[in-house]
């Protein structure tokens, strides 16, 4: 067997041995796209496209939209989002005729895509785009949300390399720092020179050192944060994925990887000049055991805490290993001080003889290089850093696992929130986009250990990737950019759940149920919350939560609220009774009447019972759900048979299988003509062939004549063959016999 072949099946020995993932977390509720029990609020303005950067107004009042060739200011507050101002701004004739020589499409990436909108003080917006693969910035005057021109009428811009990527494809990232841009994009037409960048402000321009590999040329960023603010000594973190060159792997490898510049950065004087001197980068981990890593970041969102030491990033991965096409997602937090232990720890070196990389053994000088000391480091010193800019250890996630694994989804973006509980604890809520359009909802429970998905929102179709989640928490809503508009989701949902039963078992921490005025409310638009209010986000247990005040309407039985359905029926006819599944988690059984021969009369599914309407069958018939240990009712039926003279059409919850009963008899009976039609076939040209044997042997004469002659009766035998062939002799002058042999005419 090739080698190439055993390894393969090696290979798929191995993977089979593999543990499966965890059992899939599935959300409990799904609305589909247009649900009106999940009502979306649109904006989109005609010609303009890919509303892809959004930014609030420190007042939360105004959304700043950067589309494609075009700037938008939008009311939010109060009421529908509404225009208030359009600033366009396309690329020039000589950009978009560049663009086209070089081989770009006029129709798809010659334009100016926003990639950078950044309040830089209460009067302006700094704003770069790709402006057709030739980076360019201006500024926005917000008093006119107009650019500043030129005597001529041009706006005034100014050069964007390094701060917007040529290619709107490429990932980017960008913070505003006192009055300073921080960014990470590719800094040249080709995409293959990463940089991460400091301009404006008063402080020294700084980027990244190219020629001794801080950055691998395939670098993608996904964030960069200031978790600390305004503090001198704080540090600026960026998030990104590369090909690694630290292992050894059969194949091109992805890692993770978080970066850290110091703000009081200033560059070097002879060594590292115009370069930061602070730099570092370590690997972030994200697997579960015994399983492929989830190796490829897609984004990041940081939670903060009182104390910005306690920062939490949350990253979305998916693993560069999809077995049989399989594809899933993992949410991991990592802690600003289990990031700031591994930057403090010990470092990488390559071997320059081997290319290895192997750990520090020497001594590091004091202060240390790297840190964010604000003094000058030595020309040794700074030497030291342009080769050693990677740490040894790796971060690891909290808990050391995921938070979150979702198989056959994957997660291309993620917004935070903290909601305060009825009880006084906080829960962190992920919101969740895919590259199929959806939101997922999910709530961290049990410290961090767990993830309950409390719901599935369809924003898009056809369906698209979510490139953009905007958390406006004062507002109370998220605002998702995408490739035609902007939609508006709010993050409490707390009115579709009608019951106590429900609203507990949504696990929801926007909702409680509030005992005095019987309904599900959103914790966070009450501030009478009191001692009727009722949550039970870790459990959801409406036996132990609803039932523990006696309220009449709580008491209830929850089968009130469903509706009984009557139908009167045909005899003979078939009925369908459906049974709704307004929750994904629970499971769902029939309680029908008591029939004599149930298996001759009704076919029951968990979704549907469909039943032949006969006196026998008629009855009450109860679909009930299952869920955390309560049960309760979603469907109520009853079917009485009536008697119906002639031909009756039947109602909309009847079927009539009459017609699917004569197609597949037709079929079938076609079926069976053709099969026996390609039997006569086959026989005759089996008949046909024995009827033109020749003298000659071959395969098929071997097969079809029973002659055993092994002599010719009359002619030569050409015996240089595997089998003789006899050919007749001169001219015939008889008849010749069945076997092609010359008769002799007497």
């Amino acid at each position: 067997m090739p080698t190439w072949k055993r390894c393969w099946g090696l290979l798929l020995v191995l993977l089979a041995l593999l543990p499966c993932l965890p059992s899939d977390l599935v959300p409990r509720i799904t609305f589909r796209h247009g649900d009106p029990g999940r009502s979306l609020l649109r904006f989109r303005l005609e010609n303009v496209h890919n509303y892809d950067q959004l930014v609030l107004s420190p007042d939360e009042t105004t959304l700043y939209v950067g589309a494609r060739d075009n700037i938008l200011s939008l009311g939010i507050r109060p009421g529908p989002i509404r225009l208030l101002h359009q600033a366009p701004w396309p690329a020039n004739d000589s950009s978009i005729t560049s663009c086209v020589n070089k081989a770009k499409s006029n129709k798809t990436e010659c334009f100016n895509f926003i990639r950078i909108l950044a309040p830089v003080n209460g009067s302006h917006l700094y704003t770069c785009g790709t402006y057709a693969f030739n980076p360019t910035c201006t500024y926005i005057e917000l008093d006119h949300f107009s650019m500043p021109k030129n005597p001529n009428g041009t706006i005034i811009t100014m050069d964007g390399r390094g701060q917007s990527p040529f290619d709107p494809q490429h990932n980017y990232t960008s913070i505003t720092i006192d009055g300073e841009l921080y960014t990470g994009t590719m800094n040249n037409f080709r995409g293959n020179e990463p940089v991460i960048f400091r301009n404006l402000g008063t402080k020294v321009s700084l980027r990244t050192e190219g020629s001794h590999g801080w950055l691998n040329a395939d670098a993608v960023f996904v964030g960069s944060f200031n978790p600390q603010g305004s503090s001198p000594d704080s540090k600026v973190y960026f998030f990104f994925d590369e090909t690694t060159r630290e292992y050894d792997f059969f194949e091109k490898m992805t890692v993770a990887r978080v970066a850290r510049v110091c703000k009081n950065d200033v560059g070097g004087e002879k060594v590292l000049q115009k370069r930061w001197t602070t730099f570092l980068k370590a690997q972030l981990t994200c697997s579960l055991q015994n399983h492929f890593p989830f190796n490829i970041l897609h984004h990041v969102a940081l939670q903060n805490q009182p104390d910005p030491n306690n920062s939490v990033f949350f990253g979305v991965f998916r693993t560069q290993w999809q077995l049989g096409g399989r594809r899933s997602s993992a949410v991991c937090l990592y802690k600003l001080n289990d990031i700031e232990k591994v930057f403090n720890g010990a470092f990488k070196e390559q071997n320059k003889e081997s290319s290895k990389w192997n750990r520090y053994m020497g001594v590091v000088s004091d202060p240390r290089p790297g840190s964010c000391s604000g003094g000058k480091f030595s020309d040794t010193d700074l030497n030291f850093m342009k080769e050693h800019f990677l740490m040894d250890e790796v971060v690891l996630p909290g808990a050391g696992r995921p938070v979150l694994v979702k198989q056959n989804v994957q997660y291309t973006r993620i917004a935070l929130d903290s909601v305060q509980s009825v009880s006084g604890l906080n829960y962190t809520v992920m919101f969740l986009g895919t590259d199929k359009g959806f939101l997922h909802k999910a709530v961290l429970m049990g410290n961090g250990s767990e993830s309950h998905i409390i719901e599935e929102i369809e924003l898009l179709t056809p369906e698209e990737p979510v490139e953009n989640i905007l958390l406006a928490a004062n507002e109370g809503v998220l605002y998702i950019g995408y490739s035609a508009g902007v939609l508006r989701v709010p993050l409490a949902n707390c009115t579709v759940y009608q019951s106590c039963f429900d609203c507990i078992l949504a696990r929801d921490p926007y909702c409680a149920w509030d005992g005095a005025s019987q309904r599900c409310r959103s914790v966070r638009s009450e501030q009478d919350k009191g001692k009727s209010w009722l949550q039970d986000i870790e459990r959801g247990n409406p036996n132990t939560t609803c039932f523990s005040i006696g309220t009449p309407r709580v008491m209830r039985p929850p089968s009130a609220s469903v509706k009984e359905e009557n139908y009167s029926s045909c005899y003979n006819t078939i009925l369908e009774l459906r049974c709704p599944h307004r929750s994904a988690l629970a499971t769902y059984s029939w309680k029908t009447p008591d029939l004599a021969a149930p298996e001759m009369q009704m076919v029951t599914a968990e979704d549907a019972q469909v039943i032949i309407v006969r006196e026998d069958t008629e009855g009450l018939y109860e679909c009930w759900a299952t869920e955390s240990g309560y049960r309760y009712q979603v469907a109520h039926y009853w079917v009485r048979p009536v008697s119906c003279p002639g031909s009756v059409a039947p109602n909309t919850a009847e079927r009539d299988y009459y017609k699917q009963f004569v197609v597949v008899t037709v079929l079938l009976v076609l079926t069976l003509l053709g099969c026996l039609g390609l039997g006569l076939y086959s026989v005759r040209d089996k008949l046909r062939a024995r009827s033109k044997i020749q003298g000659c042997s071959t395969p098929e004469t071997i097969k079809l004549s029973d002659s055993k002659e092994k002599k010719p009766l009359n002619g030569l035998c050409d015996t240089d063959g595997a089998k003789p062939c006899c050919v007749p002799l001169g001219r015939s002058t008889g008849k010749m016999d069945l076997e092609n042999n010359s008769v002799a005419i007497s």
